[in-house]
């Protein structure tokens, strides 16, 4: 037992990314002589990392790369900040109690390190702590699924993402810079169970997608439609949207910059960054008995020289 050490009596909880104990152990116990071939790999070559070092420099339980505050316990074993409270304050190799002791040895180390980007694609090298600030922006990161009717995990750059709606999700693909699409809805009371629609709009070798939702705004029910640009916002404020309703004399005219899919869903959602129709007025104008929801929403994408 490490002096003043005590063992934790609770029994750690599984998780899914935790790797094999088995290989932290062989990692912790050889952590001394590790460090002084880091500190002399450091020397001797400047500051870039070898696969030592950053192998050191990984948490034997999430598999990321650690940052301060990096934790071990009295017998050496490290991990970082985040793995120490799911693990309860309990060494997973060890089973001793972690306490409050900080590996500053090794946060030295990782002082002297400069590693690349994990994002293929990009080539930038950054100092070990500046990449913790730098991925998490890359332009190289991959994007979130933009299909909003549902809880959707999948990542990926923007052509795996348009086949994955296409072949998964079943949405329409369009191809031109106008539209026009009608929409129907048998019970337009049922706004809370209302479907949300999404199309792939195919302008300028671009992607698009188009938002039609009901939902309560405050108390009021109302329908909404939007544009989502696929790629990063800087290559979105090149582009304009307009989208039109109306019917019976009437008309809703709305003009804007579709917003990127890098911003979620709920973030454009909750802004009412786009056209909204109360319901009401949705209802005169599908005219007929107002029973059944008959919208056409007509608009046209171009680009801002």
């Amino acid at each position: 037992m490490a002096p003043g050490g005590s063992v934790c009596k609770e029994v750690v909880e599984s998780h899914p990314s935790v790797a094999d104990y088995n290989i932290a152990t062989t990692k912790s116990e050889s952590n001394t002589t590790t460090m002084k071939t880091a500190v002399s790999f450091v020397r001797k070559h400047g500051i870039h990392s070898n696969n030592g070092v950053y192998e050191l420099l990984e948490c034997p339980i999430c598999t990321n790369l650690m940052y301060p505050p990096i934790h071990q316990c009295p017998n050496g074993h490290t991990l970082c900040s985040n793995c120490k409270i799911r693990v309860h304050n309990c060494c997973p190799t060890c089973r001793y109690d972690l306490g409050n002791i900080r590996c500053l040895a090794l946060e030295k180390v990782a002082e002297s390190l400069e590693l690349p980007c994990k994002y293929q694609g990009c080539h930038d090298i950054f100092p070990y702590y500046s990449k913790l600030k730098h991925e998490p922006h890359c332009r190289f990161r991959p994007y979130n699924c933009p299909y909003a009717g549902s809880e959707c995990s999948v990542t990926g750059d923007i052509p795996t993402l348009v086949a994955h709606l296409k072949d998964d999700h079943k949405v329409d693909m369009h191809d031109g810079c106008t539209f026009n699409h009608r929409y129907v809805k048998s019970n337009p009371h049922e706004v809370e169970n209302a479907t949300w629609m999404l199309t792939v709009l195919n302008c300028f070798r671009r992607q698009f997608c188009l938002h039609f939702e009901a939902f309560q705004l405050g108390m009021a029910p109302v329908y909404m439609a939007f544009l989502r640009f696929m790629g990063d916002d800087n290559e979105a404020k090149k582009f304009r949207y307009s989208l039109e309703v109306g019917a019976n004399g009437r008309k809703l005219i709305w003009q804007g910059i579709p917003r990127s899919i890098r911003d979620s869903h709920k973030k454009v959602h909750d802004s009412q960054d786009g056209l909204i129709i109360q319901r009401n007025l949705a209802l005169y104008f599908s005219g007929g008995n107002r029973q059944e929801l008959k919208l056409r929403v007509t608009g046209r994408i171009w680009k801002e020289e």
